[in-house]
C-alpha cells in the first residue's frame, strides 16, 4: 500500500501571501466615545473600534493581544456574486479563498488556547471555507457546522430551493480544553414542567425508567420491581433494562422520584426530574429564529436605529447573544474583524464583554459610531436590551491605522514617512522591533522594553560612540 497523501485545497494564487507590516494604530478621540458616568460596577470602557482595511488592523493587534481573544465571530463576505451597497461580495473565487486565508491565519495567531471562531457563511462557499478552515487551524480542531434559520416565510422567487438557512461554523483554537456554555432552558423547554401528583418539591418532568441495553449485557440491571398501587411484579424488557441497578432503585423509591401514571396503573414507572435540580442545556446544532432571530428582525433593528437607511445584511442581535452566551462569560475579549453594522459590539458591550470590532466601509462612520453612541448613552431601546434590562455604560476608543512607515521621495529613494511624528515613529520601531512601547517617565531613552533590562531608544538624530 502506498502512503496516505496529505489533501489540501488549493487555487490560483494560493501560494502568493502579502508582506504585512505591522502598523502603528492612531486614537482619534473626537470618534471615541464613552458615557458621561459609570452606570454599574462592571462598565468597560477600554474596547476599540479599529477604521482601516481588517487584515492589516489585525497584524496590528497581534503583538498586544496574541493569545488572548475569547471569541472571534465573523460574518465575511459571502461571495455570492451580488452587489452589496457596502461589500464586493462577487470576488473571484480564488481571490476569495486567498483573503479569507490571510485572515484566518491571523486570527488563529490572536485566539487564546480556549477560544473559538465563529464564522457565518452560505452554501455558496461553505464546504471550500471548512477544509481551508481545517488546514489553517487544524481539522482536529473542528467543533460544528450549526444551521441558523434565518428566514421566517419560504422565498417564493427562488429559482432551486428557498435558501431558508446560514451555516455558521465553529473551531476551536484548541479542541482539547475548549467547552461550550451550556444554556438556560427556554420558555418552551420548561413549559414541560409540571406538576400532576402535587409535589412539595415543585414541578417536574418525567423520563424512561429504562435504558438502552439488553439483559445480557448488564445483567445486574435485569430485575422485577413492584407497583406500589398494585402490588405486582413489574420485568422490564430483556433488550431495554431498567436504567438504575437495585441499590439506587431502591434509593428513587425512598426518594419518592418514581412516578406510576395519575392513577398508579401504568405499565412502567418515570422517574421525576425537578425543575429546581435540572442543569442547563447543551446547545443544539439547529439554532431556529424563534430564540436565535432572523433577517426581517435584524432589518427591523437597522430601520430603528437609522430611519430610512437601509443596510443590507445585518445579524439579528439575539444571534449574537446566542454565540457569546455559548463562547464566553462577562469580561471576555470578543473580536470581529468584519464589523458590518456593529451587531458584535453592540452586543458585547451590553453583555458585559471586552470587544475590538475593524470595519473598513465607511458605514464605520454611519453606522458602527452612531449605533454605539446609542447603546452606550442607553438610548437604544432594540435588539436585546430589554431582556437584558440595559441602561447603557462604558465605551470604545476609536482608531485608525497609520499610514506605512516608508514611502518614496520625488527622487524614488525609500525614505521615512513624512505624516510620521517623533512619537509614530518610536512606537512603530517598537513594533517592528518586537519591544513594547512603554516610554519611560524618567529615562528618556526607553521607548519600549522587551525584557527587564532589553530596552529600545529610537531617534532620528546622529549617535555619537557614547
Amino acid at each position: 500500500m502506498g502512503q496516505k497523501q496529505k489533501l489540501e485545497l488549493t487555487w490560483i494564487g494560493k501560494e502568493n501571501r502579502p508582506r504585512l507590516e505591522p502598523r502603528v494604530l492612531l486614537e482619534d478621540p473626537e470618534k471615541s466615545c464613552h458615557a458621561a458616568e459609570r452606570i454599574g460596577e462592571n462598565d468597560i470602557f477600554d474596547n476599540r473600534l479599529i477604521f482601516g482595511d481588517n487584515l492589516l488592523a489585525l497584524k496590528a493587534l497581534e503583538q498586544e493581544f496574541a493569545g488572548k481573544v475569547k471569541c472571534v465571530f465573523i460574518d465575511p463576505p459571502y461571495n455570492t456574486g451580488s452587489a452589496f451597497s457596502h461589500y464586493d461580495d462577487g470576488l473571484e473565487h480564488s481571490i476569495w479563498l486567498s483573503l479569507m486565508r490571510d485572515r484566518l491565519e491571523l486570527i488563529r495567531r490572536l485566539l487564546a488556547d480556549d477560544g473559538s471562531l465563529w464564522i457565518t457563511i452560505d452554501d455558496n462557499e461553505v464546504h471550500y471555507l471548512k477544509v481551508l478552515c481545517d488546514e489553517v487551524l487544524g481539522r482536529s480542531n473542528f467543533v460544528a457546522s450549526l444551521a441558523w434559520h434565518k428566514r421566517v416565510s419560504p422565498a417564493n422567487d427562488a429559482k432551486f430551493f428557498s435558501g431558508d438557512f446560514d451555516h455558521i461554523l465553529v473551531f476551536a483554537r484548541n479542541k482539547e480544553v475548549w467547552r461550550p456554555n451550556r444554556l438556560a432552558r427556554n420558555e418552551s423547554q420548561l413549559g414541560n414542567y409540571r406538576n400532576p401528583d402535587g409535589d412539595a418539591r415543585g414541578a417536574w418532568n418525567s423520563s424512561a425508567y429504562t435504558c438502552a441495553k439488553t439483559a445480557d449485557e448488564r445483567p445486574n440491571l435485569y430485575y422485577p420491581i413492584k407497583n406500589p398501587f398494585s402490588g405486582q411484579e413489574v420485568w422490564p424488557s430483556r433488550t431495554r433494562v431498567w436504567a438504575y441497578d437495585r441499590s439506587s432503585h431502591e434509593r428513587n423509591v425512598q426518594q419518592g422520584l418514581l412516578y406510576w401514571g395519575k392513577d398508579g396503573t401504568a405499565r412502567m414507572p418515570r422517574i421525576k426530574k425537578f425543575e429546581t435540580e435540572t442543569r442547563p442545556v447543551v446547545p443544539r446544532s439547529i439554532w431556529e429564529y424563534e430564540e436565535a432571530g432572523h433577517n426581517q428582525e435584524s432589518k427591523l433593528e437597522n430601520e430603528k436605529l437609522f430611519p430610512g437607511v437601509s443596510f443590507s445584511t445585518p445579524k439579528p442581535e439575539r444571534l449574537l447573544k446566542r454565540v457569546l452566551e455559548v463562547a464566553s462569560v462577562p469580561g471576555d475579549l470578543v473580536l470581529d474583524s468584519f464589523a458590518g453594522s456593529g451587531t458584535t459590539g453592540a452586543v458585547a458591550q451590553k453583555m458585559g464583554r471586552r470587544w475590538i470590532m475593524v470595519e473598513l466601509g465607511e458605514h464605520c462612520h454611519t453606522h458602527i459610531i452612531p449605533r454605539l453612541q446609542k447603546v452606550i448613552d442607553g438610548k437604544d431601546s432594540g435588539g436585546i436590551t430589554e431582556a437584558l434590562k440595559w441602561k447603557g455604560g462604558g465605551g470604545f476608543r476609536y482608531y485608525r491605522l497609520a499610514p506605512s512607515l516608508l514611502e518614496r521621495d520625488r527622487f524614488g529613494m525609500v525614505i521615512i514617512s513624512k505624516q510620521y511624528n517623533a512619537t509614530m515613529l518610536a512606537e512603530a520601531m517598537c513594533k517592528l522591533m518586537g519591544f513594547r512601547y512603554e516610554p519611560s517617565d524618567s529615562v528618556y531613552w526607553q521607548h519600549g522594553k522587551s525584557t527587564e533590562t532589553d530596552f529600545i531608544f529610537v531617534t532620528t538624530q546622529t549617535l555619537s560612540v557614547e
